[in-house]
């Protein structure tokens, strides 16, 4: 009985064994990013930019339809694109980055929509906002498997600047051009992840991936390095057990693989060994400072 639930979908069908693939490659990239995302008080950032990449695949849809190189090639533009801007309204105007973010992604997300709506039907902007990720094929695999490496490559070799980052950010500014590049690659694999997720659970899902099992792994675990890969198996986890409630049930596979990983974050604020509702109930009364969570490696 256990193994049908669990087993059995991915054994029989060859779309279940797609779409655990390409999800777990997208928790392998997206999660470790989320853990710098959040130490960077930045994850309505993340939000943003998974609805900024959305005029640019609709552009490539609305010229090339359906392709996956169009519309790839669109979303990273204009992602990048709306990074670039809010680094220079950020620079020389006295609003603050989330701000020229939260502005730039309403307008990306009505051009966006407006975009699909002259030539798509319901189905192709319903495609395009919650994903496809039981449809995915060979190219898009790929692609997800090696933005993935991309990003774990990344991340390995700006580990320490993106960590001094998020730290002491004058420090690195000190020190040169460092500061500027490991943001600029910070940004460049943010998006990377996000398009691929786009291509997976559309726009409106694919920060999923990076903010939840972050957010959850920091209730546990303490270490930066500990906490990306804790995030990266929740990840994992909670895409599986979202494609197994998608098949058992019958709802959207994106909806589905969302809920799961905000079960296990509402579980993880609730149980977590580290600043969730139990472990204050237990510190000690008197116990006004703690040490802030994800800062010590």
């Amino acid at each position: 009985m256990i193994d049908e639930l669990l087993w059995q979908p991915f054994v029989d069908y060859g779309f279940m064994r797609r779409a655990l693939a390409g999800c777990l490659a997208l928790s392998a990239g997206a999660a470790p990013l989320g853990t710098i995302l959040l130490l960077r008080r930045m994850s309505l950032v993340g939000d943003a930019m998974s609805h900024a990449i959305l005029p640019g695949a609709a552009m490539g849809y609305l010229l090339f339809g359906l392709s996956l190189p169009a519309m790839t090639i669109g979303g990273l533009a204009a992602g990048l694109i709306v990074a670039l801007l809010s680094g220079v309204v950020t620079r020389y105007t006295a609003l603050r980055e989330d701000a020229s973010f939260a502005g730039f992604y309403l307008i990306s997300l009505a051009l966006g929509v407006l975009l699909i709506s002259l030539r798509g039907s319901n189905v192709d902007l319903l495609h395009v906002l919650f994903g496809s990720v039981l449809a995915l094929d060979d190219p898009t695999l790929y692609l997800t498997a090696t933005i993935a490496s991309l990003s774990m490559l990344g991340l390995a070799l700006m580990y320490r600047p993106l960590l001094m980052e998020c730290l002491d950010p004058g420090f690195l500014r000190l020190q040169g051009r460092m500061g500027s590049i490991s943001h600029g690659v910070f940004m460049l694999l943010l998006v990377l992840n996000l398009v691929g997720g786009f291509h997976s659970l559309g726009t409106l899902m694919a920060v999923a991936l990076v903010v939840l099992p972050a957010a959850s792994a920091r209730f546990w675990l303490r270490g930066v390095g500990l906490q990306m890969a804790l995030s990266t198996g929740i990840a994992m986890a909670g895409s599986v057990l979202g494609l197994l409630l998608s098949f058992h049930a019958g709802i959207a596979a994106s909806a589905a693989i969302t809920l799961s990983l905000g079960s296990l974050y509402l579980l993880s604020l609730c149980l977590g060994r580290l600043g969730s509702v139990w472990a204050q109930r237990q510190a000690p009364a008197n116990d006004s400072v703690t040490e802030p969570m994800g800062v010590s490696e």
